[in-house]
Protein backbone atom coordinates (compact mmCIF):
# COMPACT_ATOMS: atom_id res chain seq x y z
CA UNK A 1 0.00 0.00 0.00
CA UNK A 2 1.22 3.73 -0.88
CA UNK A 3 1.42 5.49 2.30
CA UNK A 4 -0.79 9.15 2.21
CA UNK A 5 1.92 11.11 3.54
CA UNK A 6 4.40 9.95 1.22
CA UNK A 7 1.95 10.14 -1.97
CA UNK A 8 0.79 13.45 -1.21
CA UNK A 9 4.21 14.71 -0.38
CA UNK A 10 4.45 15.76 3.18
CA UNK A 11 5.57 14.13 6.17
CA UNK A 12 3.83 13.54 9.43
CA UNK A 13 4.22 13.61 12.94
CA UNK A 14 1.80 11.69 15.49
CA UNK A 15 2.89 13.41 18.99
CA UNK A 16 1.06 10.71 21.10
CA UNK A 17 2.93 7.50 22.42
CA UNK A 18 -0.78 5.99 22.87
CA UNK A 19 -0.71 2.37 20.76
CA UNK A 20 -4.06 3.20 19.79
CA UNK A 21 -3.51 6.53 18.01
CA UNK A 22 -0.58 4.73 16.62
CA UNK A 23 -2.88 1.91 14.91
CA UNK A 24 -5.04 4.50 13.98
CA UNK A 25 -3.25 6.40 12.49
CA UNK A 26 -1.62 3.37 10.55
CA UNK A 27 -4.30 1.94 9.43
CA UNK A 28 -5.88 5.40 7.84
CA UNK A 29 -2.94 4.10 5.24
CA UNK A 30 0.04 7.23 6.85
CA UNK A 31 3.54 6.51 7.62
CA UNK A 32 4.55 8.52 10.28
CA UNK A 33 7.50 9.32 13.30
CA UNK A 34 6.63 9.78 17.09
CA UNK A 35 7.34 12.75 18.98
CA UNK A 36 6.16 12.91 22.31
CA UNK A 37 5.08 15.79 24.78
CA UNK A 38 6.83 16.16 28.55
CA UNK A 39 3.84 18.24 29.70
CA UNK A 40 2.20 17.86 33.15
CA UNK A 41 -1.55 17.11 32.04
CA UNK A 42 -2.84 18.01 35.62
CA UNK A 43 -1.58 21.29 35.44
CA UNK A 44 -4.14 21.84 33.11
CA UNK A 45 -7.98 22.75 34.37
CA UNK A 46 -11.20 23.51 32.76
CA UNK A 47 -14.26 22.97 33.61
CA UNK A 48 -15.85 21.14 30.01
CA UNK A 49 -14.39 18.22 28.94
CA UNK A 50 -14.30 20.00 25.30
CA UNK A 51 -12.01 22.72 26.60
CA UNK A 52 -9.85 20.48 28.36
CA UNK A 53 -9.01 17.93 25.64
CA UNK A 54 -8.52 20.69 23.55
CA UNK A 55 -6.27 22.75 26.21
CA UNK A 56 -4.48 19.58 26.76
CA UNK A 57 -3.35 18.72 23.19
CA UNK A 58 -2.67 22.37 22.52
CA UNK A 59 0.04 22.39 24.99
CA UNK A 60 1.53 19.28 23.51
CA UNK A 61 1.47 20.77 19.75
CA UNK A 62 3.40 23.83 21.78
CA UNK A 63 5.81 21.69 24.06
CA UNK A 64 6.61 19.33 20.58
CA UNK A 65 6.86 22.38 18.20
CA UNK A 66 9.37 23.81 20.99
CA UNK A 67 11.08 20.32 21.57
CA UNK A 68 12.18 20.18 17.61
CA UNK A 69 13.11 23.69 17.58
CA UNK A 70 10.37 25.95 16.67
CA UNK A 71 8.78 26.35 13.41
CA UNK A 72 11.55 28.20 11.39
CA UNK A 73 13.08 25.35 11.46
CA UNK A 74 10.30 24.06 9.13
CA UNK A 75 9.64 26.85 7.16
CA UNK A 76 12.46 25.98 4.12
CA UNK A 77 12.02 22.20 4.03
CA UNK A 78 10.56 21.34 0.18
CA UNK A 79 7.87 19.27 1.69
CA UNK A 80 5.39 20.67 4.41
CA UNK A 81 5.56 18.49 7.46
CA UNK A 82 2.17 18.16 9.84
CA UNK A 83 2.07 17.41 13.68
CA UNK A 84 -1.08 15.76 15.25
CA UNK A 85 -1.51 16.54 18.70
CA UNK A 86 -4.62 14.38 20.19
CA UNK A 87 -6.73 13.78 23.97
CA UNK A 88 -8.95 12.14 25.36
CA UNK A 89 -11.15 12.23 28.46
CA UNK A 90 -13.72 9.88 29.87
CA UNK A 91 -17.01 11.75 31.59
CA UNK A 92 -19.41 9.93 34.01
CA UNK A 93 -22.23 11.34 35.54
CA UNK A 94 -21.11 14.74 34.62
CA UNK A 95 -17.37 14.61 36.31
CA UNK A 96 -14.45 14.53 34.31
CA UNK A 97 -11.93 11.05 34.19
CA UNK A 98 -8.55 11.34 33.14
CA UNK A 99 -5.85 8.23 33.79
CA UNK A 100 -6.44 6.78 37.21
CA UNK A 101 -4.00 7.18 40.18
CA UNK A 102 -4.38 4.79 42.22
CA UNK A 103 -5.69 1.26 42.46
CA UNK A 104 -9.10 3.16 44.59
CA UNK A 105 -9.41 5.55 41.76
CA UNK A 106 -9.08 2.19 39.17
CA UNK A 107 -11.95 0.65 41.74
CA UNK A 108 -13.84 3.46 41.30
CA UNK A 109 -13.85 4.16 37.94
CA UNK A 110 -14.40 1.02 36.57
CA UNK A 111 -17.55 -0.48 39.32
CA UNK A 112 -19.00 2.70 37.72
CA UNK A 113 -19.00 1.63 34.19
CA UNK A 114 -20.88 -2.05 35.28
CA UNK A 115 -23.98 -1.86 34.15
CA UNK A 116 -23.95 1.48 33.14
CA UNK A 117 -22.05 3.87 30.60
CA UNK A 118 -19.55 7.08 30.30
CA UNK A 119 -19.02 9.33 27.56
CA UNK A 120 -15.65 10.29 25.91
CA UNK A 121 -14.25 13.36 24.55
CA UNK A 122 -11.59 13.13 21.95
CA UNK A 123 -9.83 16.47 20.69
CA UNK A 124 -7.48 16.34 17.62
CA UNK A 125 -5.32 19.15 16.24
CA UNK A 126 -3.14 19.11 12.47
CA UNK A 127 -0.61 21.70 12.47
CA UNK A 128 1.32 22.73 9.00
CA UNK A 129 4.86 23.12 10.61
CA UNK A 130 5.85 24.95 7.52
CA UNK A 131 3.17 27.06 6.95
CA UNK A 132 1.49 27.51 11.00
CA UNK A 133 -2.08 26.75 9.36
CA UNK A 134 -3.60 24.25 12.19
CA UNK A 135 -7.10 23.05 12.63
CA UNK A 136 -8.62 21.16 15.99
CA UNK A 137 -11.73 20.27 17.26
CA UNK A 138 -13.52 16.97 19.23
CA UNK A 139 -15.78 14.20 18.95
CA UNK A 140 -17.85 12.40 21.54
CA UNK A 141 -19.05 9.03 22.10
CA UNK A 142 -20.73 6.96 24.17
CA UNK A 143 -20.09 3.56 25.46
CA UNK A 144 -22.58 1.21 27.20
CA UNK A 145 -21.64 -1.90 29.56
CA UNK A 146 -23.33 -4.65 30.92
CA UNK A 147 -22.75 -6.27 34.34
CA UNK A 148 -18.58 -6.40 34.84
CA UNK A 149 -18.41 -8.72 37.28
CA UNK A 150 -16.12 -8.77 40.30
CA UNK A 151 -13.19 -11.11 39.33
CA UNK A 152 -12.89 -8.89 35.98
CA UNK A 153 -13.07 -5.60 37.77
CA UNK A 154 -10.40 -7.03 40.25
CA UNK A 155 -8.02 -7.77 37.33
CA UNK A 156 -7.98 -5.14 35.23
CA UNK A 157 -7.00 -2.90 38.57
CA UNK A 158 -3.85 -5.37 38.63
CA UNK A 159 -3.61 -4.23 35.33
CA UNK A 160 -0.93 -1.79 34.12
CA UNK A 161 -2.74 -0.97 31.17
CA UNK A 162 -5.66 0.42 33.04
CA UNK A 163 -3.45 3.49 34.53
CA UNK A 164 -2.56 4.18 30.89
CA UNK A 165 -5.96 5.03 29.31
CA UNK A 166 -8.34 8.16 30.28
CA UNK A 167 -11.01 6.79 32.25
CA UNK A 168 -8.80 3.62 33.23
CA UNK A 169 -10.82 1.63 30.12
CA UNK A 170 -9.55 1.13 27.12
CA UNK A 171 -12.46 -1.32 24.35
CA UNK A 172 -10.06 -3.35 22.47
CA UNK A 173 -8.87 -4.86 26.16
CA UNK A 174 -9.56 -8.23 26.19
CA UNK A 175 -11.08 -8.26 29.73
CA UNK A 176 -13.59 -5.71 29.16
CA UNK A 177 -14.62 -6.39 25.42
CA UNK A 178 -16.85 -9.36 26.39
CA UNK A 179 -18.90 -6.62 28.80
CA UNK A 180 -19.07 -3.86 26.13
CA UNK A 181 -23.07 -3.43 25.16
CA UNK A 182 -22.84 -0.83 22.70
CA UNK A 183 -20.74 2.52 21.42
CA UNK A 184 -22.87 5.23 20.14
CA UNK A 185 -20.19 7.30 18.11
CA UNK A 186 -17.09 6.25 16.31
CA UNK A 187 -14.71 3.87 18.33
CA UNK A 188 -12.35 5.67 17.19
CA UNK A 189 -13.12 8.48 19.23
CA UNK A 190 -13.51 6.21 22.04
CA UNK A 191 -10.14 4.92 21.29
CA UNK A 192 -8.61 8.60 20.91
CA UNK A 193 -8.05 9.83 17.34
CA UNK A 194 -11.44 10.42 15.60
CA UNK A 195 -10.84 9.19 11.91
CA UNK A 196 -12.91 11.19 9.74
CA UNK A 197 -11.76 14.80 11.75
CA UNK A 198 -8.20 13.29 11.63
CA UNK A 199 -8.64 13.32 7.72
CA UNK A 200 -10.43 16.07 7.43
CA UNK A 201 -8.01 18.07 9.28
CA UNK A 202 -4.88 16.92 7.58
CA UNK A 203 -6.68 18.11 4.08
CA UNK A 204 -7.42 21.55 5.15
CA UNK A 205 -4.30 22.73 6.32
CA UNK A 206 -2.28 21.31 3.17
Amino acid sequence: MVKKAMEKGFKLILGSQSMARKRILAEMGYDFTIVTADIDEKAIRKDKPEDLVVAIAEAKENEIISKLGGESQFAKDPKPTLLITADTVVVYKGVIREKPTSKEEALEFIRGYSGSHGGVVSSVIVRNLKTGVRRGGWEKAEVYFHEIPKQVIDDLINDAITYKVAGGLTLEHPLISPFIDSVMGGVDTVMGLPKELTEKFINEVL
